[in-house]
């Protein structure tokens, strides 16, 4: 069976980390009401992270809700997650967005520690002692539009389909985000916001940062290149390593989902991002160009 997903050559240069972009997926009905739509999606997701090197990654995501806070994931994690219905999942451009005054705080201690973590909004699992990671799950953090993190073996993933998956990845520390970001997240500096935490809370230089945009909607398909505009925001906090994938999701139905092109009825593409646990620190190595 095809597996419809897309790795970018600059991510892939950068051996700490694994990351997927999964694409339209064939044969399945998108016309439903949401809630039915990601739920068929579910299997085939899992599939591809499988086949891309994040099978038994617990899987960590956002609320999305067009704002500009992020959460983080760093080693004095404890406190339990919850998980939203499928049905608040992967909110993306044009549906009933929720007003954004919630503000850029960074939501603490939000990391991984041995022994046990929230499974879903009922259950709590205990991890294997010998492991000492989660097990697989889906867990998702509410009101946020991205996730940093410096641990390695678990899975950040976002959910598009038309709104932009930034990937942030700083090689040197590591460390790594990914963030959500349509029209009002891009005016409200969500990605940016990114950045400041994880130099503030793992110690990341801007400079040594590698951002990848993934295909999102376009001019003249949308009045507004929030595209052009993530971009502008990263060089002006110093990153110098940028790369957009300048792919149109409204340019080609049979490889994406769109929500304008769609009418609302439509899939979510999905994006994940992780550091390998296998893979030693590249201290005192230059990051890839």
């Amino acid at each position: 069976m095809h597996l419809p997903f897309e790795q970018f050559p600059k991510l892939g240069a950068i051996k700490v980390c694994r990351h997927v972009f999964v694409q339209r997926i064939p044969g399945i009905d998108v016309s439903d009401d949401k809630p039915k739509v990601l739920k068929r999606l579910d299997a085939a997701h899992c599939e591809i992270r499988n086949a891309t090197g994040f099978g038994g990654w617990p899987l960590f995501t956002a609320e999305q809700v067009h704002g500009s806070k992020i959460a983080a994931l760093d080693s004095r994690f404890q406190s339990r997650f919850t998980r939203l219905s499928p049905s608040k999942r992967g909110e993306d451009e044009g549906e009933g967005s929720q007003q954004t005054d919630r503000g850029p705080t960074l939501i603490l201690p939000l990391s991984l520690t041995k022994g046990e973590a929230t499974q879903d909004v009922r259950l709590r699992a205990k991890d294997s002692e010998k492991a000492g990671i989660l097990k697989k799950c889906q867990t998702e953090f509410p009101a946020c539009d991205g996730i940093i993190t410096n641990q390695r073996g678990i899975a950040l993933g976002i959910y598009v389909a038309d709104c932009c998956a930034v990937y942030i990845v700083d090689p040197k520390t590591p460390a790594m985000g990914l963030v959500h970001s349509g029209r009002k997240g891009t005016e409200l500096g969500v990605v940016t916001n990114a950045i400041r935490k994880m130099t503030e809370g793992f110690g990341s230089d801007p400079a040594n940062m590698i951002v990848q945009l993934s295909p999102c909607i376009r001019p003249p398909h949308y009045e507004v290149d929030f595209a052009a505009e993530i971009i502008r925001q990263c060089r002006a906090l110093g990153v110098r390593h940028i790369h957009d994938s300048s792919t149109c999701t409204a340019c080609d139905l049979h490889r994406y989902y769109s929500y304008r092109a769609e009418k609302g009825k439509t899939g979510r593409m999905l994006a994940v991002l992780g550091l390998d646990p296998l893979i030693a620190n590249l201290v005192g190595k230059q990051p890839n160009q």
